[in-house]
């Protein structure tokens, strides 16, 4: 049994697209799906997929992290190389490092990893393996 898909309902399809969009591409994923209330995106070997939808049930126009339900989303990336590479690209497509004062090992020192948050208060954590 595996996890099937993740779907992260946002205020904004246009701007979570974008940095949601370039995220994922930098971690191997492809459009999978794209429809007017939202896209998602799978690696190009298949498996879980990741959406992003602007629902017409949507409830608030604000993501809290640290009220219940989602935290974050963790992917494993590979190596320290590419943690550091995506991280330093971050910025520019709608994310900002979080901890940057423990960085890259906020997670402990045995971990190497980068915390990232979009505009939209959505963290995830880039795992070096």
């Amino acid at each position: 049994m595996t996890l099937h898909h993740v779907e992260v309902w946002v205020p904004d399809l246009d701007r979570a697209a974008v940095s949601w969009g370039w995220l994922l591409g930098e971690l191997g994923y492809e459009v999978y799906q794209d429809w007017p209330g939202g896209r998602s995106w799978r690696p190009a070997a298949g498996g879980t997929y990741i959406v992003v939808e602007r629902s017409p049930d949507l409830a608030g126009e604000e993501h809290n992290r640290c009220a219940p339900g989602l935290n974050h989303l963790a992917f494993a990336v590979g190596d320290r190389q590419k943690v550091d590479q995506v991280t330093t690209s971050a910025p520019a497509h709608g994310w900002r490092l979080m901890f940057a004062d423990q960085h890259p090992y906020a997670g402990g020192p045995e971990h190497y990893a980068a915390y990232l948050e979009n505009d939209d208060g959505y963290e995830v954590e880039l795992i070096a393996t």
